[in-house]
């Protein structure tokens, strides 16, 4: 026997969370997978959205390896095998900025109201366009060792080493963005949003080791870039697809990618439940 949920009284105070609270396991995968469907769709409609993943693989890629080539390895055949996996860590990490973006976009919008009268899983309105979203790093991924492959590179990891690598660095790009989901849930503008998560990402990318070896750097420099997390990463990205190594780097690049999640996962959804 099933009860009959009226929307309006869905739609606010503790009746609507304690209905959100109490959905099955099952019917929150269901859930999920819809909503991750129509964050699909909103793609396929407004391709503008894959920018990101898109056109700036290609300009990264292409603008350090000729420019740069000559002055950090000698050679762009040289450059190539340390660049590739340092712009595969810089795109996820650059791409999952829009995850909070495009949430603050739909809440000033009011879709998330229409949502909170639905008697669906609280975190099932955050999960389904962060499922969505794997598309998007696997689709950034996936271009970058194209342009790369176009350019001369050629990974010594074998296909198994690269596909591991363009897997840790969608889990990557997947972990990092619930950082900037829970940005969205507390800027009160998308712009505010891109412009705190920018100040965050920046750092994180040009300060680590994605574009440059560390034993070139200045000491103070080589210290921060050292602890900096997305050094981990880089560093597990080569060693799967350049030697198809699995390191303790690898081992440092999930733990982390596991932190962030355990940690930023509950506060989006519990900023989420808040504001909504």
């Amino acid at each position: 026997m099933s009860a009959t949920i009226d929307p309006t009284r869905a739609t606010s105070g503790p009746s609507a969370r304690a209905v959100q609270a109490s959905v099955p396991l099952r019917a929150t995968l269901t859930q999920t997978s819809a909503l991750a469907w129509r964050a699909l769709i909103k793609m396929r409609r407004i391709p503008e959205q894959l920018v990101d993943v898109t056109a700036m693989p290609v300009l990264f890629t292409v603008m350090f390896g000729f420019m740069f080539a000559g002055a950090i390895s000698g050679s762009r055949a040289s450059y190539l095998p340390i660049l590739i996996p340092g712009i595969i860590a810089m795109t996820t990490i650059t791409a999952s900025v829009a995850a909070g973006v495009q949430l603050r976009e739909d809440m000033d919008k009011g879709v998330f109201d229409r949502f909170r009268s639905l008697p669906i899983a609280r975190i099932a309105p955050l999960a389904g366009p962060m499922m969505a979203d794997l598309v998007r790093y696997a689709l950034a991924t996936s271009i970058t060792l194209i342009v790369g492959a176009l350019m001369g590179y050629r990974p010594g990891g074998g296909i198994l080493g690269v596909a591991a690598g363009m897997v840790l660095a969608v889990i990557t790009g997947w972990c990092l963005a619930w950082i900037f989901l829970w940005i969205g849930t507390l800027a009160k503008t998308a712009g505010a949003v891109q412009g705190m998560s920018m100040m965050i990402m920046f750092p994180l990318a040009f300060l680590s080791n994605a574009f440059v070896p560390v034993n070139t750097l200045p000491g103070w420099l080589q210290t921060v870039t050292r602890v900096n997390p997305v050094s981990h990463v880089v560093s597990a990205l080569r060693d799967l697809m350049n030697n198809g190594a699995l390191t303790a780097q690898v081992g440092w690049a999930l733990l982390g990618c596991a932190t962030v999640a355990a940690i930023f996962i509950p506060l989006a959804v519990r900023s989420y439940s808040r504001r909504v």
